[in-house]
């Protein structure tokens, strides 16, 4: 490397060219944003108007209040009880099947406690994707099972 040579990179025998390139975003560039549950979310914008799309999209908003509870530090414990308060009241607007409401309405409440109950949340997370499974698709269900786990520790 001394000389300006790159013979310590590996290269293709046949070309000679570098196969380990960095990647480097410019000096202005901005990261890709991280989408938290972007299969809920997908799912929710191309199901049908309907059951299946209203339970998609408050599956999504009960995800996104759970997960929250990961790092309390973030939103102080008004900002988390208003956010539950809130997204109970906008629960009671949507036409859910019965099965559905009352593990989403759980969800919503305990996301919106002082200490989240981690154990608590993540079982009521995990119930949530097992009674609302044949509205969701496989990667939709895999979101709320890994956030049960997370939730877990």
């Amino acid at each position: 490397m001394a000389d300006g040579r790159v013979d310590d990179c590996p290269t293709d025998d046949s070309q000679g060219r570098s196969l380990d390139v960095p990647h480097t975003l410019p000096p202005h560039a901005l990261a890709a944003p991280v989408f938290a549950f972007r299969h809920l979310a997908a799912l929710a914008a191309r199901a049908p108007i309907g059951g299946a799309r209203e339970v998609a999209l408050a599956c999504f908003v009960a995800a996104r209040l759970a997960s929250d509870q990961m790092d309390v530090a973030d939103l102080p414990e008004i900002g988390r009880a208003t956010r539950s308060a809130g997204a109970k009241s906008w629960l009671g607007t949507l036409a859910l099947p019965a099965p559905v409401r009352a593990p989403l309405l759980r969800c919503m409440e305990l996301s919106g406690q002082p200490e989240g109950g981690g154990a608590a949340l993540s079982a009521a997370v995990g119930a949530l994707g097992e009674v609302a499974g044949s509205y969701l698709d496989h990667l939709s269900r895999a979101e709320l099972a890994a956030l049960a786990a997370a939730l877990a520790g």
